[in-house]
This record gives C-alpha cells, sequence and structure tokens, in this order.
C-alpha cells in the first residue's frame, strides 16, 4: 500500500505488535498530513512555517563488538513534508537498533537521517520527493548532565480563576479586542490535554501562544485550550488547529504555537508553528517531560 493511503487505524496504535531488535526500517508508518489539514480549512499553501521537534529517551545499539551503546536523539521534522510519522511505528523502529551493531554513532545518525526523511515524503529510501530532510542530533551519555529542565516562559493564563464547561474545541471562544491599539504577547498554560486519535489515551502537554496584533481575550483563549480535554487527535494536528483558529478569529498580524507534550513510550513530541520564518524553538524539556 502507498503511503499517502496510510490512515491512523491502520498502524500498530492500540494492537498488539512484536518487538524486533534488528534493523528493519520498513516499521515507519507514514500518515498523511493532508486530510487534517483540510478538515480545518488547509486546503493549499498553510499559512505557517515550522517543525515537529521529537525526543527520544530510549535509543540504544551495539558497537562492533557487541557492547551497547546509548544515547538521546533530537529530532527535527520540517512542517512543510507531506506526512507525520505515528508515534508506536517510531518506537517500534528505534528499538529495532537495540541489537544492531554499527561501526559508530555517525552510522546511526546516518541511518536515521535517511529512514525518517524518506517516511515523512511518503517514500522508501533516497528520492528526489524528499524536499527537505529530518535534522538528527545526538546527546551522548558524557553530555547528560547539561540537559536542561525549564518553563516555557511567558505569563501563565493558568492564574486566572475561571470555570470551564467546554471539552471539545470551540473556536467561538476566542475573541479579541480590535478597536484599541495592538499589543505583544506570550502566554502559556499547562491545562492543554487531548487524546490519541486512535486509542484515545490522554495526551498532556503545555502551550505557549506568543502574537502581535488585536489583544487577545485571556479567558477566553483559556477555555478555547481547556476545550481540547476530550478531542481526539495527534499531537501535531492539535497544534496546527490551535494556530488557524487563533490565526482566523483573533487576526493577528505574527502568530506562533508551541506545545511540548509529555514524553510516551520514551518519546515526546513537540510540534512548533509560527506564521514568519525564525530559528526553532530549543530542545529544552519542562518538568512534566
Amino acid at each position: 500500500m502507498s503511503a499517502s493511503n496510510n490512515t491512523p487505524e491502520q498502524s500498530q496504535l492500540g494492537k498488539a505488535s512484536s518487538y524486533v531488535d534488528q534493523y528493519d526500517p520498513s516499521l515507519l508508518f507514514p500518515i498523511p498530513r493532508q486530510g487534517k489539514r483540510e478538515e480545518i480549512g488547509i486546503n493549499a499553501q498553510p499559512p505557517f512555517f515550522g517543525a515537529d521537534l521529537w525526543t527520544a529517551y530510549e535509543l540504544s545499539w551495539l558497537n562492533l563488538r557487541g557492547k551497547p551503546q546509548v544515547a538521546l536523539a533530537r529530532i527535527t521534522v520540517p512542517a512543510e513534508s507531506t506526512h507525520i510519522i505515528e508515534s508506536k511505528s517510531f518506537k517500534l523502529y528505534l528499538n529495532s537498533f537495540n541489537n544492531t551493531r554499527l561501526n559508530d554513532a555517525n552510522e546511526l545518525v546516518s541511518r536515521l537521517r535517511q529512514d525518517l526523511s524518506a517516511a515523512i515524503w511518503g517514500v522508501r529510501g533516497p528520492s528526489a520527493a524528499i524536499k527537505a530532510a529530518v535534522g538528527v542530533q545526538l546527546v551522548m551519555p558524557d553530555a547528560f548532565d547539561h540537559e536542561l529542565v525549564q518553563e516555557l516562559d511567558g505569563l501563565s493564563l493558568d492564574r486566572l480563576d475561571l470555570d470551564c464547561d467546554q471539552y471539545q474545541p470551540n473556536a467561538d471562544l476566542l475573541t479579541a479586542t480590535f478597536d484599541e491599539a495592538p499589543v505583544t504577547e506570550t502566554l502559556t498554560s499547562n491545562l492543554l490535554k487531548s487524546n490519541c486519535l486512535v486509542t484515545g489515551q490522554p495526551d498532556w502537554g503545555s502551550v505557549r501562544i506568543s502574537y502581535s496584533g488585536p489583544q487577545i481575550d485571556q479567558a477566553g483563549l483559556l477555555r478555547y485550550i481547556v476545550s481540547f480535554r476530550n478531542h481526539n487527535e495527534f499531537h501535531e494536528q492539535c497544534v496546527e488547529r490551535i494556530f488557524m483558529d487563533v490565526w482566523r478569529r483573533c487576526q493577528p498580524t505574527k502568530l506562533e504555537v508551541y506545545a511540548r507534550y509529555t514524553r510516551r513510550g520514551g518519546l515526546d513530541i513537540n510540534p512548533w508553528r509560527t506564521s514568519h520564518p525564525q530559528s526553532p524553538p530549543l530542545f529544552v524539556r519542562n518538568a512534566r517531560q
């Protein structure tokens, strides 16, 4: 089957899986972005740039003498790619290195970059269809002490004392003041929660919204974030939905949405979308990750 026809329901999510411990890139399961983008009114070029920032905490392989090696991996998936990678398939793929002997860490990086770059463009192996490669950086054990833990910077919306009673995304909760001077703000919340699109298992996250333009009503924005609580969608799709709803309802001149989700299966996925080109956030986890 072509990767362009893959659906979340066909993935290994929620199913018993055998754990392959020898290198097997065929385990990766790409899912097209476009279907979910069409649901939120994106039928052509999206009005954003960005990336999905993955951290792999459970990564191991063998050196040529059979001694286990470990590292963290930081993986940057460009948002312009045609596919996301279903997270359980990503975990199974990483596990396939567990008993695989490699020359060195550089060989691991090369295989990761090649396989993941092909998957996010829905192809197998090197291809002209790969328009942008995945970024791969390893953090070796001698650098583990330098890994930072830091909360998202900005003014916390969670300080607001208010009632919430909507738990499915409702863009009507978003309002802005269009008849006053524009502002520039960075707002954060730790109350983002959604559910896996396939299994319904909870996904916990923190979100940062930075914008310039008409001032957004903060109470409405917090209620909007809370309204994702019972919503079933992948991380990448939730962040794009938030971006598009704020973009349309509040009409900022600049907008950036960044979410950090707690890890599952040794992986965290942290989507970042921005209306204007800029450097992506640093790979810095927060306390819940």
